[in-house]
């Protein structure tokens, strides 16, 4: 980050999904080609599944038959995980290079899955009201959007009556944290609810495993508090039916001071219980 970007700047005459779409871009090819999104293996592997779906297997349930759609899908590892485990999936985002790089992986897998290029508020235009059994989001997702109400009523509107959302992120305790400090102290930097205002950031790294180096690294984030997810999802007629907190994440958020166990995940080394990471919410549509 930048001093002409300091968190809460909004960059003059940008529009946050052009930079943000920009910078995926830019990074899709690297992602698939590192070993932490495992590509190779899904190729080599019928059964291998994605660190954040295994994850999360205890808590998901059957989906086998569920017609479902993940929004903001990426290079789609989640999408072809969830397919394997039975689903018929559709992806959706607004990256076409994340996209390509996801329709490679199916090719290459032979999974059956259709994506959608399109921005994630547009997704009920996109694909239709009502038609899907399952919502799925991933980490890393919500961040990137600055109205949750609206991605709540976009969640509900692409839901059959009984449908369910199934969501992993970060939480928003981790996303306000100053992850630099070289003294260890968890301390509060950046804001835990919404604001209107972005959080700008010009960083040129990733947060794969890669030698590629990019040129599009300014990006947008919003953080939305626990309360504000869970009250917005409410708001639009869905009721939650699981809300668990996790102690870890399935990257090294707070580098230098975290350990990695033999699942993927990493936590604070010392006295892990003092921060949740990450959260995995589930609700239903009434």
């Amino acid at each position: 980050m930048t001093d002409d970007d300091e968190p809460g700047r909004q960059t003059p005459g940008t529009d946050y999904r052009t930079l943000n779409r920009a910078s995926w871009d830019d990074r899709a090819a690297a992602h698939a080609a590192s070993p932490d999104y495992a590509v190779e293996r899904f190729a080599a592997d019928p059964a291998h599944l994605s660190e954040v779906v295994r994850f999360d297997l205890p808590r998901l349930g059957d989906v086998a038959g569920l017609r479902g759609v993940h929004l903001q899908c990426h290079i789609g590892t989640d999408t072809v995980s969830l397919h394997r485990l039975g689903a018929r999936m559709t992806g959706l985002d607004f990256s076409g290079a994340s996209l390509a790089e996801a329709r490679s992986l199916a090719g290459r897998t032979g999974a059956a899955v259709d994506f959608v290029q399109a921005d994630v508020y547009d997704a009920p235009d996109v694909l239709g009201v009502g038609g899907f059994d399952l919502v799925y989001t991933g980490v890393g997702a919500l961040c990137w959007l600055p109205d949750i109400r609206r991605w709540a009523g976009v969640v509900a509107a692409l839901l059959r009556p009984g449908g369910r959302l199934f969501l992993r992120e970060g939480h928003p305790m981790l996303w306000a944290l100053d992850e630099t400090r070289p003294d260890g102290v968890l301390a509060v930097e950046h804001p835990y609810f919404e604001r209107a205002e972005p959080l700008v950031w010009d960083e040129g790294g990733t947060y794969v495993s890669t030698e590629a180096t990019f040129t599009h690294n300014t990006t947008h984030e919003w953080n939305h508090g626990l309360g504000e997810v869970v009250t917005a999802l409410l708001d639009a007629g869905l009721e939650l039916t699981m809300l668990h907190e996790h102690d870890s994440a399935p990257w090294d958020a707070l580098p230098g001071r975290q350990t990695r166990d033999e699942h993927g995940e990493w936590r604070l080394t010392e006295r892990p219980w003092r921060l949740p990471q990450t959260y995995t919410l589930q609700a239903r549509r009434r």
